[in-house]
């Protein structure tokens, strides 16, 4: 089993961990009420996902216009 010659003193490894880089989230528009929306997510203002109305928001946005 191979073993390192010599230790790694603690700033070459921490400067080794340190090189990483985030990736920003996907935002899209939503295709029903065109605000924006992460991908592949339900819409959290219009409640759709893949064309199916998955939380029934509009369905209480509705039944509160009408009261």
């Amino acid at each position: 089993m191979a073993l390192p010659k010599g230790k790694i003193s603690k700033a070459r490894k921490h400067s080794r961990q340190a090189n990483w880089k985030i990736s920003a989230p996907s935002i899209v528009k939503c295709p029903r009420c065109q605000k924006m929306k992460l991908s592949h997510r339900v819409c959290k203002h219009c409640g759709y996902y893949d064309g199916r109305d998955v939380l029934g928001i509009s369905e209480e946005n509705s039944k509160k216009k009408d009261a």
